[in-house]
């Protein structure tokens, strides 16, 4: 699916007041960088080296869950950035969430999202709580009536994020308390042309059925070949 001249527009305008924004706001944080001056001696490319990081700090997720919002509107009933899941959970769910990651982690299950959620839909929701923490999903959408919830993360995650994402896309099923689609997302693969493959990765996810990277996410959300016209 081919993007619209619609969703081009709202794109060009949202990085476009994303820059100005900068470009009216920015001064540098650290003038000040003694070693990195000695190694470069060039005093306009280590300002441009700080506005660049500077930039590449605001573009940061937050663009991401936007253009997700533009891409999937004028396919899907709804979405939303920064969407509040609500829903209780209760001791038990969180026992069995507990125990599948920690046996996802020590090697003593193969990671299945399917079988993951019917395991946590199973669990008594019974005495249940509303447990602030994990309650936002960067982004949902619904689709053809179905829910997706997705965990939009920075590239290059250590052990600790791939463990706490996929608890919190476990808990997403729990507070719905019906099957749901959740994912952990990446919006670009920094190995590419490589396949993305991570040391702290393995074992964790259901690539892709639960962890969508670079073109298998953008297109799953606009459809196919939006990759690379979104670039």
């Amino acid at each position: 699916m081919a993007l619209s001249n619609n969703q081009k527009q709202k794109i060009i305008d949202l990085l476009s007041k994303k820059i100005e924004n900068k470009l009216k706001s920015y001064g540098r944080e650290t003038t000040s960088m003694p070693f990195l001056a000695r190694l470069i001696q060039d005093n306009e490319k280590i300002a441009a080296y700080s506005f660049i990081h500077s930039m590449a700090t605001t573009l940061g997720m937050s663009i991401y869950e936007d253009i997700s919002v533009i891409l999937a509107s004028e396919t899907s009933e709804e979405a939303f950035r920064n969407y509040g899941v609500g829903g209780a959970i209760s001791n038990e769910q969180k026992t069995v969430i507990s125990n599948i990651i920690s046996k996802l982690r020590n090697g003593n299950r193969i990671a299945k999202i399917d079988k993951e959620i019917k395991e946590v839909l199973e669990a008594s929701a019974e005495n249940g709580e509303f447990q602030k923490s994990g309650n936002i999903a960067d982004f949902f959408m619904k689709r053809n009536g179905q829910e997706y919830y997705f965990e939009i993360k920075t590239v290059k995650p250590n052990i600790d994020v791939f463990e706490k994402s996929k608890t919190k896309l476990l808990e997403w099923v729990a507070r719905r308390r019906i099957p749901v689609n959740v994912y952990l997302a990446f919006p670009y693969n920094p190995y590419y042309p490589k396949p993305y493959h991570r040391f702290t990765e393995v074992g964790m996810m259901d690539s892709p059925n639960d962890f969508l990277v670079g073109d298998e996410y953008w297109d799953f959300i606009g459809g196919r070949n939006t990759f690379p016209e979104l670039l």
